[in-house]
């Protein structure tokens, strides 16, 4: 159910965001969905040094999901093996409500790269129908070690290219 009357908005990721971030991740039935996390996910200061570095990456666009001036997630633009990909996360108490449908979309309109890539697993329906709702047209599949469920899994691969 989408609520248009929550007003979302993204701002560069500020180191301060952080913290809050990492205790979005730790969730695990968001883990879950999103099965492919490192193997130290549950340890902070890995976590804190990796986003402090992508920070100041020029070729990532680390942004914070804000509603009615709460951070409840994060989308991002990196590079992997040449090709652009995103990714983004929310607080699962948001989950259902449109908000990374419409902060996705937000996203796009600021990061004009293309094409932009994004994986997603087989069973993740939620994530799917986001990167549907904003044009992202499934192209082929992976499969890959999904360390939060500690097996081999196939992911989908999407793609923009407008």
């Amino acid at each position: 159910m989408t609520n248009n009357k929550l007003d979302i908005k993204l701002r560069p990721t500020e180191l301060a965001d952080l913290n809050i971030l990492f205790e979005f991740q730790l969730d695990s039935e968001g883990g879950y969905l999103a099965a492919f996390m490192p193997k130290n996910h549950t340890d902070k200061s890995v976590y804190i040094n990796k986003y402090t570095k992508l920070l100041s990456d020029p070729t990532v666009n680390n942004q914070t999901i804000i509603v009615d001036k709460i951070i409840v997630g994060s989308v991002a633009k990196f590079v992997l093996e040449g090709d652009a990909e995103i990714t983004y996360w929310l607080d699962r108490k948001f989950w259902g409500q449109g908000i990374a449908t419409k902060a996705l979309k937000i996203f796009l309109n600021l990061e004009t790269t293309r094409p932009i890539f994004g994986r997603v697993a087989f069973d993740n329906f939620g994530s799917q129908k986001v990167l549907e709702k904003c044009g992202f047209v499934k192209i082929g599949s992976d499969y890959g070690f999904a360390n939060a469920r500690q097996t081999e899994i196939e992911e989908f691969i999407y793609k923009l290219d407008i």
